[in-house]
């Protein structure tokens, strides 16, 4: 097996625009022996220096090997012309050694405006294969070249495990680059390589697994990815509690926008916020000054805000708790689960509730809550709070979540009252703490409290037990050796997939 292996190359001049492009793409094999590694394309048109255009890192494919791919884009200009046909190597730098795949040193050569080259013993290649999809995408199209002589073409695919698995039969277009590039391209074209296509309709599905199957020149061929299967999947869900602190920062402004900073870089879905802060204004509140409202307007991403308040606090605020969601919501409501419903006592504690729909899960209840202490009542508000979820959580209800601030010590008398309760369960703990998990709720026996000893978190994921979510991950955000300190609480962040 050779360090780099070239799998296909594309040279196509796409009159879509004014200005005529000629567009190159290159795909390789690279063994993975190393996790720091230089992968490029060294090429030449028929005038100029030969380039270098870097390849970036695809998915893994199977055998110990990963897919890169490098493209280039030249438009044509009275300065500069289209490069023509083309000559090219890969190379690869891992781990001190440099590798080259160059047609054993003749370099390999495509056609302008050819379309497709495959290299040598891949004669079924899907093309451009994109293992993420997009968090409203329905559809997943499938484009597959083959060399020789093709009788049918089909994608076998399942999106539950292989529990069961649909075939969709590829599409032979003569006129497939005239279609989609308004290229000269033929199909197939002079190196004999024709181009198929298939669209998967995966719906809602969160993964989608696949195989490509060709019959070719009376020869069944079949590409796997050396067994591992193309696979696409949406992104993970990652749910966010923080509470704020109530404008209680030093150098406020600038710790809201790291939040924001963190939201996008993190590619976090669900923040549920609490101690979410206004100026009091008599009472009316100030939404230009609403901290939830600032931190909305300044992430990159689109997201939903609701939010609302139940109490003054630091005798300046109107305090409550908010949902920032990237998906839409369904619905909202907020009700007070203390019973005091005075503004003017801080035990007067509001939850907000949303409900999501997230692709490749289904809806998803959220409640952000901040509870008060155990001897102020968190006994009482938990417990109404867990009716009022029980009440939302239908037949057609994905996961419950309950995040926040709960006021209680992960050890605590408070916690146990969780415990015991309620079929709501730890998920920060479930992630980073497995044996800590089992021992409080698979295998609870007397004096199960000292498998939480040291642990004192007070800011909870809670998942109801039959939750269709599975935690894969968490972390503490807002840390000294993360993105520093923005609150008197650090921000849990959990990651989940479907189960």
């Amino acid at each position: 097996m050779n360090v780099i292996e070239f799998l296909y190359a594309s040279n196509f001049i796409t009159r879509r625009r004014r200005t005529p492009e000629q567009r190159l793409a290159f795909a390789m094999l690279v063994e993975n022996r190393a996790y720091d590694k230089q992968v490029e394309v060294r090429w030449r048109g028929e005038t100029g220096d030969w380039q270098t255009t870097p390849a970036v890192y695809v998915a893994p494919a199977g055998d110990g090997r990963e897919l890169w791919q490098a493209t280039a884009t030249v438009k044509l200009s009275e300065q500069q012309p289209l490069p023509g046909n083309v000559r090219f190597a890969l190379h690869s730098m891992q781990d001190g050694r440099e590798d080259w795949a160059n047609n054993n040193g003749r370099n390999f050569t495509i056609e302008a405006d050819a379309g497709l080259l495959l290299g040598a013993g891949h004669p079924v290649t899907q093309v451009d294969y994109a293992p993420q999809l997009g968090a409203e995408q329905r559809i997943v199209p499938v484009t597959i070249a083959v060399a020789g002589n093709a009788q049918f073409v089909a994608v076998e695919w399942s999106t539950d495990g292989w529990k069961s698995k649909h075939r969709t039969a590829a599409t032979f277009t003569r006129r497939h680059w005239d279609q989609s590039e308004l290229s000269n391209a033929r199909n197939p074209n002079q190196y004999g390589v024709g181009v198929w296509t298939a669209r998967l309709r995966i719906g809602e599905a969160y993964r989608v697994e696949y195989a490509v199957v060709a019959q070719v020149d009376g020869r069944e061929l079949w590409n796997n990815r050396h067994g591992a299967n193309y696979a696409a999947q949406r992104n993970n869900l990652k749910v966010l509690a923080l509470n704020l602190h109530c404008y209680q920062e030093a150098d406020q402004d600038a710790k809201l926008s790291r939040i924001a900073q963190a939201i996008d870089e993190l590619g976090i879905d669900i923040v549920c916020l609490q101690e979410v802060a206004e100026h009091w204004n008599d009472g009316h509140g100030d939404w230009p000054s609403n901290t939830a409202r600032i931190i909305h307007e300044r992430v990159r991403g689109t997201y939903h805000l609701c939010t609302d308040w139940s109490h003054r606090g630091f005798d300046r605020y109107r305090e409550g708790v908010a949902i920032l969601s990237r998906y839409p919501f369904l619905r909202t409501e907020a009700q007070y689960v203390s019973a005091s419903q005075d503004p003017y006592d801080i035990h007067a504690r509001k939850v907000l509730f949303g409900r999501v729909n997230v692709p490749g899960a289904g809806h998803v209840n959220l409640f952000s809550a901040h509870l008060s202490w155990w001897s102020n009542g968190f006994r009482e508000q938990f417990d109404t709070l867990r009716a009022w979820a029980d009440r939302l959580h239908t037949r057609g209800t994905a996961a419950t979540l309950l995040c926040g601030d709960f006021n209680i010590a992960a050890h605590s008398e408070g916690y146990a009252h969780v415990v015991e309760t309620s079929d709501y369960e730890d998920q920060f703990l479930k992630a980073t703490n497995r044996t800590a998990f089992d021992a409080v709720y698979r295998r609870r026996k007397k004096g199960w409290q000292r498998a939480l000893d040291g642990d004192g978190r007070i800011d909870f994921v809670l998942m109801k037990r039959t939750g269709k979510l599975r935690p894969i991950a968490a972390q503490r955000v807002f840390t000294a050796n993360s993105y520093g300190r923005v609150s008197d609480h650090e921000g849990f962040l959990v990651t989940f997939e479907p189960a």
